[in-house]
């Protein structure tokens, strides 16, 4: 898969970044703005999230409690996998039912690096991966991609180029890997030489164009590590698990791995395909789902960048970046907003809002209310 490329280095197409974040505690409102103003009744509404486990996530959850009035129905699996199993408790337990898919990238403000986050509670305030789940599943790839970048090498002689290519990965016969797209890479399948761990090809026009002059100029052998680009190879893997199981996340990023391994920023690209994944996969879930029929429910996914927290803050700085909704009415009619639209369509909605509940007063009230007494058998 070839796809235009941002300012990071991201193959994503038209998922933008750029211009398109807002803080949560200024999207929640809006969101609840635009709930209301497609019909959602205040007091009624019974958001959920489908997002990761992580800590990271707390602060968001907390702003739509504030802003909605109750706590989040919880949807989400690891990585930001919808539980599409969880629908028909959620549309038995409101009236107007919201859900809010996230898949989410940590980012630290002090290296501008995605894919980061700081922990608070661990001793020294490390960094370690964010999203985790992301991570441990890009592990495998980027080592076959680094492997592959650093033995393939290209070699100029006399005006001709010629590439050579691991004899691992010519292995048709593997299970799983990453392969070439031998007929890209080279311009013509034919042998020119068989060395003892590899084999050498006349390189293809495709390849020789993105050289340096310095490195069309070399006599020497040549790694090809960046101009080996998401157009030159592609994976093959064994996944365990179907569905919603344990190789759902694996299963959403298997044939866009080539452009997330290749682009600036791995784990951000990874959060942005999931995410594109998940609603195409929630969408069809709600409309063909009958506890959701004489519903009115809205499906919104996005990105959540988690800020990691300077000294003296205790929650990150969560932004939220929309991908794309569903609106389905009462009487079974929906319609889809693009990332365009509903970025347009969000703008024109308050942040302000008047139905939000006092959080410290909401607790104040419970610790305070007289006792209840439990009666058990």
């Amino acid at each position: 898969m070839q796809s235009q490329l941002d300012e990071h280095g991201i193959g994503t197409s038209n998922f933008l970044i750029k211009g398109a974040m807002m803080r949560y505690s200024v999207f929640v409102p809006k969101l609840y703005n635009f709930c209301k103003s497609v019909g959602f009744t205040a007091g009624k509404m019974l958001p959920s999230r489908a997002f990761c486990s992580d800590e990271s996530q707390g602060f968001p959850i907390i702003l739509i409690t504030k802003h909605f009035g109750c706590f989040p129905f919880n949807h989400g699996m690891v990585g930001g996998i919808v539980a599409t199993d969880r629908h028909g408790p959620h549309a038995d337990h409101g009236k107007d039912l919201l859900i809010i898919q996230a898949s989410h990238v940590g980012y630290d403000a002090d290296d501008k690096r995605f894919g980061v986050y700081r922990r608070l509670q661990t001793d020294s305030n490390s960094l370690s991966s964010n999203c985790g789940k992301i991570d441990s599943v890009l592990e495998w790839y980027l080592s076959e991609y680094r492997f592959a970048r650093e033995n393939i090498f290209i070699r100029q002689e006399r005006g001709q180029f010629f590439v050579t290519i691991d004899n691992q990965f010519l292995d048709e016969s593997r299970k799983e890997g990453l392969f070439l797209r031998v007929d890209r890479l080279t311009s013509a399948t034919h042998l020119v030489e068989v060395l003892s761990t590899s084999k050498q090809f006349v390189a293809s026009a495709e390849l020789v164009a993105q050289l340096s002059n310095e490195e069309a100029n070399s006599e020497n052998n040549v790694a090809i590590l960046n101009h080996l680009t998401a157009s030159f190879f592609y994976y093959k893997r064994e996944i365990e698990g179907g569905i919603e199981g344990h190789g759902h996340l694996e299963n959403n990023l298997l044939d866009v791995m080539p452009v997330i391994v290749t682009s600036n920023a791995p784990l951000l690209t990874a959060a942005m395909f999931n995410t594109r994944a998940e609603f195409d996969r929630s969408y069809r879930s709600i409309i063909k789902n009958r506890r959701y029929l004489g519903k009115k429910v809205l499906l919104i996914s996005g990105i959540n960048i988690d800020i990691s927290p300077q000294p003296g803050q205790v929650f990150p700085l969560t932004k939220f970046v929309p991908w794309a909704a569903y609106i389905q009415s009462d009487d079974g009619s929906g319609v889809t907003y693009e990332q365009k639209e509903l970025l347009e369509v969000l703008s024109q909605q308050s942040a302000e809002n008047a139905d939000q509940i006092d959080l410290e007063n909401a607790i104040s009230e419970m610790v305070e209310a007289n006792e209840v007494l439990v009666e058990a058998g």
